[in-house]
């Protein structure tokens, strides 16, 4: 099953996540001077060309220095500017953790860290390209939101609302058109999960450009064996929206998570080790990229390999639901 080929036809396809966040920035820019994009010699793969050419006093080009790119951002932060700093995720999360971790978040200066091209997006160019440590480590750091929109419609309001809330946030974002999720829940809010398909029997819980096959999964449940499971887009990662995962562990229905991210310190070891630690004990599977040298090749064909796919998802609710 190909990713970027939509098969249900009540679903409307969308564009890239980075090519919202870009036109979502440029319209931020058009009446706020505040706004500046700083990048990493990244600034024809995160799409700001079109912002650098129509607001050039608005972006800052410092090179391949991430540390630099987040020192710089920090700096212009203090001085009340509304900073984007723009890299590659495997990269920003990893050569500039120590100035996330002190330049961006021990002194609180409000930077949006835009991670692009996350998790496997840069496919076949293998393990160095890939981030799927970013939630691990960031989770680990105080101060520090941390946000992986599942549509355009949640990559447009995550954009808005990091202009405006005045705090440091991580946001992530991939390279393949996305369908919009839910026509019906237009709320987004950082913290708070979205619901993206009712249900009962099972939950679903993804992130990201996971929740899709996981809407995938859930219509092929129902409409082959008459499962109802619920889709949630836990879109933040952290703060974790625990009142919503109470709710959908109170029937006792099994849960699955999904992420395009290790197995190890992400989305699912977050929602166990809320759920253990309050006496939860759901049947509960974490699906996710295990704690091995990555299959090599393009995002699709690694989601396959590892069952992050409607057929894989499928498979593994049945499981979970002992059918």
């Amino acid at each position: 099953m190909e990713l970027d080929k939509i098969e249900e036809k009540d679903l409307k396809m969308g564009k890239a996540n980075q090519d919202v966040f870009s036109e979502t920035l440029q319209a931020l820019a058009e009446t706020d001077r505040d706004i500046v994009a700083v990048t990493s010699d990244s600034r024809g793969s995160g799409k700001l060309v079109p912002f650098g050419e129509k607001y050039p006093n608005q972006i800052v080009e410092v090179g391949i220095a991430e540390q630099n790119l987040v020192g710089v951002a920090a700096g212009l932060a203090s001085a009340g500017k509304k900073t984007f700093a723009v890299s590659p995720a495997c990269f920003l999360s990893a050569r500039a953790l120590e100035q996330i971790k002190n330049d961006v978040c021990y002194s609180d200066n409000p930077v949006t860290l835009v991670g692009i091209s996350a998790g496997i997006s840069y496919g076949a160019l293998g393990t160095t390209h890939h981030s799927l440590h970013d939630y691990a480590v960031l989770r680990a750091i105080n101060n520090l939101i941390i946000v992986a929109p599942a549509d355009n419609f949640e990559t447009e309001q995550a954009v808005r609302l990091a202009a405006k809330i005045n705090k440091p946030v991580y946001m992530r974002y991939g390279k393949k058109a996305m369908p919009f999720l839910s026509e019906e829940n237009r709320t987004f809010e950082f913290g708070k999960g979205r619901v993206v398909k009712e249900g009962g029997d099972i939950a679903i819980i993804a992130t990201g450009e996971t929740v899709y096959p996981a809407w995938l999964a859930a219509k092929k449940l129902e409409d082959e064996l008459g499962i109802k499971a619920t889709v949630v887009s836990m879109h933040t990662i952290k703060p974790l929206d625990v009142k919503l995962l109470e709710e959908l562990a109170a029937n006792g229905s099994p849960i699955v998570t999904v992420e395009e991210h290790m197995v190890n310190g992400g989305l699912g070891e977050a929602c166990a080790s809320y759920l253990f630690q309050k006496g939860i004990r759901n049947k509960f599977k974490i699906i996710g990229i295990p704690d091995e040298y990555t299959v090599t090749g393009s995002q699709v064909e690694i989601f396959n390999h590892y069952g992050i796919s409607k057929e894989g998802l499928f498979k593994a609710c049945k499981e979970l639901l002992d059918i």
